[in-house]
């Protein structure tokens, strides 16, 4: 996989996770300018903070406005929101 593509997808769930976050903190969503664009910088992945950083430079060059969001750090994925179960058998 080439590093562009390897990049997009890691932004598209990046993307999806601040998505589900603002949905539970529309508060946050308030404070971004209409119009802007949103440039999400996980502190967690080096890599991809940078590639969103150059995005970011590239919009602002063209005159675009910007919200850079730092992400400090993300859970680990779940499979599964089950939390216990209990098997019963069956006769």
């Amino acid at each position: 996989m080439n590093k562009e593509k390897e990049m997009m997808e890691r932004n598209i769930e990046l993307s999806a996770e601040f998505s589900r976050y603002l949905f539970e903190h529309p508060e946050l969503e308030e404070k971004i300018p209409i119009g802007a664009e949103i440039i999400l910088l996980p502190e967690f992945d080096k890599e991809l903070k940078e590639y969103n950083l150059e995005l970011g430079k590239d919009i602002e060059s063209e005159d675009g406005k910007v919200v850079y969001i730092a992400i400090k750090n993300m859970r680990p994925k779940l499979l599964s929101r089950i939390e216990k179960i209990e098997l019963e058998s069956v006769a």
